[in-house]
C-alpha cells in the first residue's frame, strides 16, 4: 500500500519540471489526481501517461476561477481532496534589478504569489469542511524558493514573490493548525528543470559555466536533481508527517546553513 492510497491530490504546474515528475510519485504511491497546467496539450499527455484515476483542468494559475474550478473538480470526481501541491510558477529574466521589465515584474508576483493565494483560498475551506465533518486531515504544500528565505541577486522579483509565499504558507499553518490542515513550504535552489534550462542558460552558453557560476555560493557545488526535490514534496505531504506544519523546508544544497 502506498503513503497516498485512496487519497486524492491536486497539483498545479502539472507538466513542469517539479509537477510531472511529482504526479508520477504521488501516483505510483496510490493518489487519484487533479492535474492542472497552462499547456492543455501537455496537460493531457502527462495525465494519459499516468497510471492513475486521474480528472484534468487547464488554465491560469493567476485566474481565480481556476483555483475555484479544480478545487469542485476534486470534489466532484472523488469526494474529496486530502493534498493540494501548489506548484504552478515562471521564473524571471536573470537580471539586475533596475533592468527587469515592469509587466513582466507584474506577472511574476500574479503568477507566483497570487497563483498560490488564490489556491489555498479555495483549498482550505473544503479541506476545513472535511475535517469537521468527519476528521479528514488534509495537506498543503507550497512550492516557494531558497529565494523566498534570502535575498536572490538578479532575481529580485522571483524572491518577493517567494517570500510572499513563504508567508502565506506560515500564516494559513498558524491558522489552520487545529482544523486538520498542515501548511508547509519546500524552498528548493537551482534544480535540474526546463525553467532552469530555459532561463537561466542562455543560448550558446557553456553548460557547465553556467551551472559553476549558479552554484558558487552552493556548499554542494552543484544543482539538485528533480526527485531530490520530490523526496521533499512527498515528505512534506505525507500523512504520517502528522505534527509539522508552517515549515520552510530548504532543499538548497547546504545555501542556508550558511
Amino acid at each position: 500500500m502506498g503513503r497516498f492510497d485512496g487519497l486524492t491530490v491536486l497539483i498545479t504546474g502539472a507538466t513542469g519540471g517539479f509537477g510531472k515528475r511529482s504526479a508520477e510519485r504521488f501516483a505510483a504511491e496510490g493518489a487519484r489526481l487533479v492535474l492542472s497546467d497552462i499547456d492543455g496539450d501537455r496537460l493531457q499527455a502527462t495525465a494519459a501517461a499516468l497510471d492513475a484515476e486521474t480528472a484534468i483542468l487547464a488554465g491560469d494559475v493567476s485566474d481565480e476561477t481556476l483555483s475555484e474550478k479544480l478545487v469542485a473538480l476534486a470534489v466532484e470526481r472523488f469526494g474529496a481532496l486530502h493534498v493540494a501541491l501548489n506548484n504552478a510558477g515562471i521564473a524571471q529574466s536573470f537580471v539586475k534589478f533596475p533592468n527587469l521589465p515592469s509587466d513582466e515584474a507584474r506577472r511574476i508576483i500574479d503568477v507566483n504569489l497570487m497563483g498560490v493565494f488564490y489556491a489555498m483560498k479555495h483549498q482550505l475551506p473544503v479541506m476545513e469542511k472535511q475535517f469537521r465533518a468527519n476528521q479528514t486531515k488534509s495537506a498543503i504544500v507550497n512550492i516557494a524558493s531558497v529565494a523566498g528565505i534570502a535575498g536572490a541577486p538578479r532575481l529580485a522579483m522571483y524572491a518577493a514573490a517567494k517570500h510572499g509565499v513563504v508567508g502565506l504558507t506560515r500564516s494559513a499553518a498558524a491558522e489552520y493548525a487545529t482544523k486538520g490542515i498542515r501548511v508547509n513550504a519546500v524552498c528548493p535552489s537551482f534544480a535540474r528543470t526546463p525553467m532552469l534550462t530555459d532561463t537561466i542558460y542562455m543560448a550558446g552558453a557553456d553548460t557547465e559555466a553556467a551551472e559553476a557560476d549558479i552554484t558558487r555560493g552552493v556548499p554542494m557545488k552543484r544543482v539538485a536533481e528533480i526527485d531530490e526535490i520530490i523526496e521533499v514534496i512527498l515528505f512534506a505531504a505525507d500523512p504520517k508527517n502528522s505534527f509539522m506544519t508552517g515549515q520552510t523546508l530548504a532543499a538548497d544544497g547546504g545555501i542556508t546553513a550558511i
